[in-house]
């Protein structure tokens, strides 16, 4: 009987990866250790399995190894206590993929100058594992994109080595559901969505996340799983725009429309809250909806409902701005011209370090050009890094949260509503808040110098 199972087992080359899974000798390698796939590693070594971390950043790699995270929320402990098990490393050198079962992708794709998808790291990742591919191996890619980039971009690349999807590798798209920062919902505990090239690929990585998430969802193909992805922001980019658009019909009304959110979701049925904000930030809501309205236009269907929700958010920063300039003039017949703003909040949404995307770009620039003085603070940033859209103001660094500093500033403009950061000193010491968070009245900060955006 034990012979006729190897015997099994050898014949069907899914089955063999499934027993692998099974005994913990599959070894995993995630591409790309941002805040997607250190998260995933992390998951995996969690139960059990070796994992190798592949970064074309020789810096992570370094700090990895030394068990160190440049994450802020993703503590060293962490990093240290998978190093000292010796069952997780980090290499820049693609040459090893082969020694790994299963290649999980967590690669950038964010949008070209003009708004449409850059494939650019994804078409670059495929081509280093087509140099490398072996027979067995599970590629399963996370990175959000267009339905249709599995089969039309990836698949063939792959193909071209000679090895054959479902006979001799598996592929498979199974879109990240990462929320950094989000303590009630770590990698592990949220249901991982899979489909497949296939059903003996289905198989293999199905049985691959079984053990390492909460749940499963397994859908008929890779479309479909590309399409899940974009529609679940695409749902949240469109109820973002929603509770913006009220936000800005009920203050002409004199409502303050986060009473009206919060009371309106305590009817248990037929209402989801969702909040206003100066802007949309992270990798997926800003971007997400146009990888679906560029692959629309290929099937020449319109996408007006999400391109209106793109414009209205879009157009929160300079609604926030104009916010800052009317309460200046209110308050102290001040023009925005000359005052010294101090933004809070460089990061994208609170409690990370993450700023792709972050609105707070676009209100720095946008009260600057008219011709304000604006300093940033945030616990979770330093320093503003590098960035490909905003290189002017690479460099500039935050400044101390006290009372003497805060009352030296015109107004306090709340960006981004960390917990870290103490809201009774801009009560105690500033001349006018502008909080597009409403974080201030959460905390029971209820000055009548505090002006809501």
């Amino acid at each position: 009987m034990a012979s006729t199972v190897l015997e099994q087992r050898a014949a069907d080359p899914a089955e063999t990866f499934i027993a692998r899974v099974d005994d913990r000798s599959l070894r995993v390698g995630v591409i790309g250790m941002g805040y997607v796939g250190l998260p995933l590693a992390h998951a995996f070594h969690d139960r059990g399995f070796g994992v190798l971390g592949f970064d074309v950043d020789p810096g992570k790699v370094a700090e990895l190894n030394a068990g160190r995270s440049y994450i802020k929320h993703f503590a060293h402990e962490t990093i240290a206590g998978m190093r000292a098990t010796a069952r997780f490393a980090a290499t820049a050198d693609f040459d090893r993929l082969p020694e790994v079962d299963a290649i999980l992708v967590c690669v950038p794709t964010p949008l070209s100058p003009h708004r449409e998808p850059d494939m650019s790291y994804v078409e670059a990742t495929t081509a280093q594992i087509a140099r490398r591919l072996r027979a067995g191996q599970l590629v399963v890619f996370e990175s959000t994109t267009y339905p249709g980039t599995t089969d039309d971009v990836i698949k063939p690349v792959l193909e071209a080595t000679g090895l054959t999807s479902e006979r001799d590798y598996f592929l498979a798209y199974s879109p990240e559901r990462e929320d950094p920062g989000n303590p009630d919902f770590s990698c592990a505990r949220i249901p991982k969505v899979v489909g497949a090239d296939g059903p003996q690929a289905a198989r293999a990585a199905e049985a691959l996340y079984a053990p390492v998430v909460n749940g499963v969802v397994p859908v008929p193909d890779t479309r479909t799983a590309e399409a899940v992805k974009l529609t679940e922001n695409i749902f949240r980019s469109v109820n973002i725009a929603l509770v913006n658009e009220l936000k800005q019909i009920y203050r002409a009304m004199d409502i303050d429309v986060w009473s009206v959110i919060d009371a309106a979701k305590t009817k248990p049925f037929g209402f989801m809250p969702f909040y206003p904000g100066p802007g949309l930030g992270g990798h997926c809501i800003p971007i997400d909806p146009f990888y679906l309205t560029w692959k629309a236009r290929e099937v020449a269907m319109p996408t007006r409902f999400i391109e209106l929700a793109g414009e209205i958010n879009t157009a929160m920063p300079a609604q926030v701005v104009a916010r800052v300039a009317e309460a200046l003039n209110d308050r102290f017949a001040k023009a925005l011209n000359g005052a010294r703003i101090l933004l809070v909040g460089m990061a994208y949404k609170k409690n990370v370090d993450d700023i792709r995307e972050s609105p707070s770009f676009t209100l720095i620039e946008g009260l600057e050009a008219k011709g304000a003085r604006v300093d940033f603070h945030d616990p979770f940033v330093d320093a503003i890094p590098e960035t490909r859209e905003h290189p002017a103001l690479a460099g500039r660094t935050g400044v101390a949260l006290d009372d003497a500093t805060v009352a030296g500033y015109d107004a306090v403009l709340v960006a981004t509503d960390h917990d870290a950061v103490d809201y009774a000193v801009l009560d105690r010491a500033a001349q006018l808040v502008v909080d597009t968070r409403n974080i201030m009245t959460k905390n029971g900060l209820t000055s009548e110098r505090v002006v809501k955006a």
